[in-house]
């Protein structure tokens, strides 16, 4: 359900001249309320642009070219929300891009560029954010950045785009690069996107990630719906394609905010949560921002006699781990 901070719940959002409105909406509530909600955590994910970025993920959307805008909502929201997009071009002020053969060419740079060695103005701080595990993307016409605790980690590229000449000679600060991948080719294409396959996608590839220096993987399971059975043996299979060639035991976090399973087949998913920490977790910790799921994956672990301590922020999570 998209909303926009004015109150408004639900339908098509309006832009330009119009934003605070929006077509078909399901509910409006006043704009005080609609902070509560926000400041509370109601957010899943917050969509917001950015003037400015720097290498620890900081971003300035309230002040530039000697300009003091104000920053409205956006500190409430990017703060509070699950998980947050940043969205803008690579640089700006008569950026020309063209799409050619489901490429992206860069036809004629910007002339300011929007990744800098300092922002101007700290409206998000990156430094915070990745101290908490904060779930943070910053996406570009031919890029995709994620917020890691020690800065940025270049993570996609769009086809057609040179690494080398269009992307980290253009970054006045060192960039975190491993093995980045493609961004979805859907995107430059003329074709529809099949927007419902990748919606239903549990995506499960993309949500592991293991850090061979502390010996800690993380599952992302944020958001994710698990329907079937078929989703279980995925991940099943994508989790020991990780693990299985390690030899050894890992320490663990995973995130279950907004996490869905088919009552069906919640039992052989807590069976499936058994088994891998029976043979692959030196030490596991799992959290949730919902008091619920927090009762819920308590009890169902509690039962299965495995680790059953469910946090409530990723912090509290990495904590747990160094304990004795």
């Amino acid at each position: 359900m998209l909303t926009v901070d004015p109150g408004i719940f639900g339908g098509v959002p309006l832009s330009g001249y119009g934003f605070g409105a929006a077509l078909n909406y399901s509910a409006s509530i006043d704009h005080a309320a609609q902070f509560d909600f926000i400041d509370g955590g109601g957010l899943d994910i917050a969509c917001l642009g950015f003037a400015e970025c720097d290498g620890v993920g900081n971003v300035n959307a309230s002040r530039f070219s000697g300009r003091v805008v104000g920053c409205g909502g956006f500190i409430n929201i990017s703060q509070k929300s699950k998980k947050v997009v940043f969205v803008g071009t690579f640089s700006s002020g008569g950026l020309q891009t063209r799409i050619e053969d489901g490429k992206l060419r860069i036809e004629k740079e910007g002339k300011y560029p929007k990744f800098v060695g300092a922002v101007g103005q700290v409206t998000f701080s990156g430094k915070r954010a990745g101290r908490e595990g904060r779930a943070v993307l910053y996406v570009t016409e031919r890029c995709v950045f994620a917020l890691r605790e020690d800065g940025l980690e270049l993570t996609e590229i769009a086809p057609g785009i040179d690494l080398r000449k269009d992307i980290l000679d253009l970054l006045p600060f060192k960039s975190m690069v491993s093995d980045p991948k493609p961004m979805l080719s859907a995107l430059f294409q003329p074709d529809v996107m099949g927007l419902r396959e990748l919606i239903s996608d549990i995506r499960i590839e993309d949500r592991i990630s293991y850090t061979t220096q502390t010996n800690t993987l993380f599952l992302d399971f944020a958001g994710m719906r698990v329907d079937t059975v078929e989703d279980l043996e995925r991940i099943k299979v994508a989790v020991e394609a990780v693990l299985k060639p390690l030899t050894r035991r890992v320490m663990a976090i995973v995130n279950y905010d907004s996490f869905w399973v088919n009552p069906d087949i919640s039992d052989k998913y807590m069976d499936l949560v058994r088994y891998i920490e029976a043979n692959y977790y030196l030490k596991v910790s799992r959290y949730t921002t919902n008091g619920f799921m927090r009762i819920k994956l308590s009890r169902g672990l509690e039962e299965r006699h495995v680790t059953s301590s469910v946090v409530q922020s990723y912090v509290e999570a990495r904590e747990s781990l160094k304990e004795e």
